[in-house]
């Protein structure tokens, strides 16, 4: 029953997305179609907040941040795995280059591959399962000092005084630590 609710949730959080503007319009978030979600990154130097779109369903993780031109520094793009699995991602028809950190189930970053090419068609994979895949643009990675084993938490629990929101907050992930 949980579960289900967990599903209808998700889903609902996925239909209430801000408005899409129209392919053309110049706008960068033209082909965004889910809500943003706080996401904090815990490094031995502190921590950095980023407001991550969510790739919910099997067409938005297809689509993910393809024929994108530009991200800004403090967004990304999350993919959550229910269940956890060895996720493969690449990079065709991604135009700009990409850090894509895959996240264990504990919180714990378990592999980064930093720049990743667009256009590649070669598999990228921590090579075991993962709670999820964060990718953000290309090069944050080293700049914030972001590392295997960093912590990585969203919704509620990363940023705990913002007002409830229960769409946001039905994809809350706060492993122990």
């Amino acid at each position: 029953m949980r579960r289900s609710f967990l599903l209808a949730a998700l889903l609902l959080a996925a239909c209430s997305s801000h408005a899409v503007p129209k392919a053309g319009d110049g706008s960068e978030a033209a082909t965004a179609k889910s809500a943003l979600l706080p996401l904090v990154i815990r490094t031995a130097k502190g921590e950095h907040r980023f407001d991550v779109e969510v790739a919910l369903t099997p067409q938005d993780q297809a689509q993910g941040l393809m024929f994108r031109k530009s991200l800004p520094p403090d967004s990304g793009m999350l993919f959550p795995m229910a269940p956890p699995r060895t996720a493969s991602f690449w990079m065709k028809d991604t135009l700009i280059p990409l850090d894509m950190l895959f996240i264990h189930t504990d919180g714990t970053i378990a592999f980064i591959k930093a720049n990743a090419q667009p256009y590649s068609r070669d598999p990228v994979s921590a090579g075991v399962p993962v709670a999820a895949v964060l990718e953000l643009a290309g090069g944050r990675v080293a700049e914030l000092g972001i590392g295997e084993g960093d912590r990585v938490n969203w919704g509620p629990c990363a940023t705990p005084q913002a007002p409830a929101d229960e769409a946001r907050d039905a994809l809350n992930f706060c492993p122990a630590s």
